[in-house]
């Protein structure tokens, strides 16, 4: 009898131990009020923001419930109320962090408003800081104390200058839109240099006008002929001018190879134009083994009468592509073939840029490289 009322009491507790088992495996996270970011133990001296790497912080988790993995992002303000605050770029998932001293810097120059040297505080002044905390998810964010941070000494720090990674060609050849502006290409291995088989045709009635940006929009930071420095000998093969709105304009409407390199100066950038004849080359085994320039492996350019969307077309094919593929290439001034390399995959026209070598395109004798520039598209036969 009192083994049946052993394993009766056992059954019946069951789902006692199991509900357990499932609480532990599958805990509920709580969402705690606050958390506390403990004070800094220099927080009496001067933080020099300019002459230290980083601030160390550290803070007790909070109290999910059980041990969670935890994401902590580090707030600053300049008043205590935190009505306006940054939320500093890098977080942490330990509950020890050393808070970068130019990460501060900068979004300290962003609460201010200081658009100069002039306009930051030569003084020491109060900074205010605090954590927010969410789980790994991005659920149950929460938020610590504000510890003050009485005498901090800062700078007007700026963000480096980084060349432009885009470059893009609009004007009235691309209808003025930026949904069918140009993209130019990056040139392998050279930062801010970008360059394309451009037609600079009339449209309508009117000449070729164009301008650049490095977005692809309409946002104050376009130029035009009068915000580069464009070279003689471009001015000259293509008549180049300016018109009263600043864009460039072609008095020799045709094919061009556009080229725009970029450099930095203090905290400007500086861009220089460049146009040259539009010489597209068949390269490789498929030419008699020519790589880079050369008078027998010039692609034919389209007549201009034949507007934008004109085919350019290679030489004919008069080897197999022992080498595995065929190549095409425009080549400039200071630069290996390769660098402005690109191929017809399917019908589609790729260009290498800053990437590895491409893929290999086998072609045979006989046939020609057909390419259009603006709809990016080719074809081998």
């Amino acid at each position: 009898m009192k083994k049946i009322f052993n394993i009766i009491l056992v059954v019946a507790c069951l789902p006692f131990f199991w509900a357990c088992e499932t609480e532990r495996d599958n805990p509920v996270a709580l969402t705690p009020d606050s958390f506390v970011l403990n004070t800094p133990k220099y927080v009496s001296g001067v933080y020099d923001l300019q002459n230290t790497e980083s601030i160390e912080l550290t803070t007790t988790q909070p109290d999910y419930g059980f041990t969670a993995a935890t994401t902590y992002r580090v707030q600053i303000a300049t008043q205590k109320s935190f009505e306006n605050f940054v939320e500093l770029p890098t977080h942490f998932n330990s509950a020890k962090m050393d808070v970068s001293a130019k990460e501060i810097a900068l979004a300290l120059v962003e609460l201010l408003g200081a658009t100069d040297e002039a306009d930051f505080p030569k003084d020491a002044f109060p900074v205010y800081v605090r954590l927010s905390a969410e789980l790994s998810d991005g659920s149950h964010k929460v938020l610590s104390n504000i510890v003050e941070l009485p005498r901090v000494k800062s700078y007007f720090a700026l963000d480096p200058m980084v060349m432009p990674e885009n470059m893009y060609l609009i004007g009235n050849i691309t209808d003025w839109s930026w949904d069918t502006a140009t993209e130019m290409v990056p040139v392998w291995g050279s930062e801010g240099k970008f360059w394309a088989v451009q037609y600079l045709g009339k449209s309508g009635d009117d000449n070729a006008q164009f301008k650049f940006n490095t977005t692809k929009e309409r946002n104050g930071t376009e130029f035009g002929f009068n915000q580069a420095t464009v070279s003689q000998e471009s001015i000259t093969l293509a008549e180049l001018s300016a018109n009263d709105d600043g864009n460039f304009i072609v008095g020799k409407p045709g094919w061009y190879i556009v080229v725009v390199t970029t450099t930095i100066n203090g905290r400007d950038y500086e861009y220089a134009i460049d146009l040259f004849e539009p010489q597209v080359y068949l390269v490789g085994d498929v030419i008699g083994g020519v790589w880079g320039a050369g008078d027998t492996n010039l692609f034919t350019v389209p007549d201009i009468s034949l507007g934008a969307d004109a085919e350019f077309v290679s030489p004919t094919f008069t080897g197999a592509s022992t080498d595995g593929g065929v190549r095409a290439s425009i080549v400039l001034p200071g630069h290996e073939w390769w660098h402005t390399e690109f191929m017809v995959f399917g019908n589609e026209l790729i260009y290498r840029g800053n990437g590895d070598d491409q893929e290999r395109v086998a072609g045979s004798p006989g046939q020609k490289l057909h390419i259009n520039f603006t709809k990016k598209t080719g074809k081998l036969e």
